[in-house]
């Protein structure tokens, strides 16, 4: 398999099941035009997401790493009319972009971006949340993960982006700071008792990776 491969398959099923969206592909292009990274989500991440917040019934959902505001949309467009939107972005200029794709979505109402780091804001935030998206740096996700399990109750869900990396999270001799992120990680949620958690490899349009899917149960 190629990663040309991965991109006719994502894009074979983005046009069937997702399909062209203003406010995303705006989203997409403003932030390029800021010189964002381009390390959003693909848009069946993107519907992913969406769907796991209909699933969950979520009402109140946590972001954790704002970037340009594209999974921010997807994840608040899942909420009923009177939901809550949280999410968390380091830098400044990220966040500009970001409201502005949100409220160019017709979302400005139940977003709110907070800047600053994410470990510094947390612990200033009230739950419970139903549902947990973290995608922020990779060193500090057990950190994180810690801090979302405390705004979180019993059935909430939270979802971990890039836990693989490139496949390098199975060395355990690496010393690459986000794959030495990912591996405790993992260990973390294997050994907290009031979760249940998986972790997935993905291909596809971001080549290479996956996700950790955990359920608070406790």
């Amino acid at each position: 398999m190629t990663q040309e491969q991965w991109d006719a398959v994502d894009g074979y099923y983005s046009g069937l099941l997702v399909g062209p969206d203003a406010a995303l592909d705006a989203a997409l292009e403003a932030s390029d035009a800021a010189g964002l990274p381009q390390i959003a989500v693909s848009a069946n991440q993107g519907k992913l997401l969406h769907l796991i917040a209909r699933v969950r019934g979520a009402g109140r959902i946590l972001e954790i790493g704002t970037l340009g505001g594209y999974s921010t949309i997807w994840l608040a467009r899942a909420l009923p009319a009177d939901g809550r939107l949280i999410t968390l972005e380091y830098e400044a200029k990220h966040a500009e972009v970001a409201r502005a794709n949100i409220a160019r979505a017709g979302l400005a109402d139940r977003v709110d971006v907070l800047v600053g780091a994410a470990l510094d804001t947390l612990p200033t935030l009230e739950g419970p949340f139903d549902l947990v998206f973290i995608d922020a740096d990779k060193p500090n996700n057990p950190d994180y993960f810690r801090a979302a399990l405390g705004l979180c109750r019993p059935g909430s869900v939270i979802v971990v982006d890039n836990v693989v990396r490139g496949g390098r999270v199975a060395d355990p001799s690496s010393t690459d700071p986000s794959v030495v992120g990912s591996r405790a990680l993992a260990e973390l949620m294997a050994a907290e008792p009031t979760v249940d958690a998986t972790m997935l490899q993905t291909v596809g349009a971001k080549g290479y990776d996956g996700f950790a899917l955990a359920l608070v149960t406790g």
